[in-house]
């Protein structure tokens, strides 16, 4: 019987209406939803929505950047991220001063993807930072298209995913203003 109800025929409106009656007091709703959509399972009554509601967020679930698991993520737990919420992740974690081992560890990824994403996390902060005007153009113009300081060496680069020309603190404020507004 609740095969049926929560699997029921496409058209069969008395089915979904007793469904979503059931999913509109349940206390795990967000939970079942965001199980729906990180494991792509597109049949069925997930959330209080039936498939044919949850199209249009299964399309968009790289896309979706929700600070909960965002949180979550940094807090250990062992969340399916997004693309955008790895991305959040990583640059949080770049700006936290964060090692690429303890990113490779916490997203359970390979260390040199964690090298990867550690390094394109230090060039989005600093563009973001460049071009929201946190950076002195003097200090900007001493950098090489790549981030990197004039004289330091390709060896250099790919160890070091530190900072160069930023202040830690003018690269946190937002980040950090956003992650507690999530919370």
């Amino acid at each position: 019987m609740i095969d049926e109800l929560f699997f029921h025929a496409a058209r069969d409106r008395s089915a979904i209406d007793a469904a979503k009656a059931i999913c509109g007091g349940c206390p795990v709703k967000k939970a079942c939803f965001d199980y729906a959509l990180a494991n792509e399972l597109r049949q069925g009554m997930w959330g209080g929505l039936t498939e044919v509601e949850r199209r249009p967020w299964h399309a968009k679930v790289n896309k979706r950047l929700d600070y909960s698991r965002v949180k979550a993520a940094f807090e250990g737990r062992d969340v399916h991220l997004s693309d955008a919420e790895r991305d959040a992740v990583t640059r949080h974690a770049y700006v936290r001063g964060w090692s690429p081992e303890r990113l490779a560890y916490a997203l359970r990824l390979e260390l040199d993807w964690a090298r990867d994403l550690m390094r394109n996390a230090a060039h989005a902060v600093a563009d973001r930072d460049r071009y929201w005007g946190q950076v002195e153009p003097e200090e900007a113009a001493a950098d090489d298209e790549y981030g990197q300081e004039e004289g330091a060496s390709d060896a250099d680069a790919d160890d070091a995913v530190s900072p160069v020309q930023v202040p830690r603190q003018a690269q946190t404020h937002a980040l950090i203003a956003a992650l507690r507004k999530a919370a």
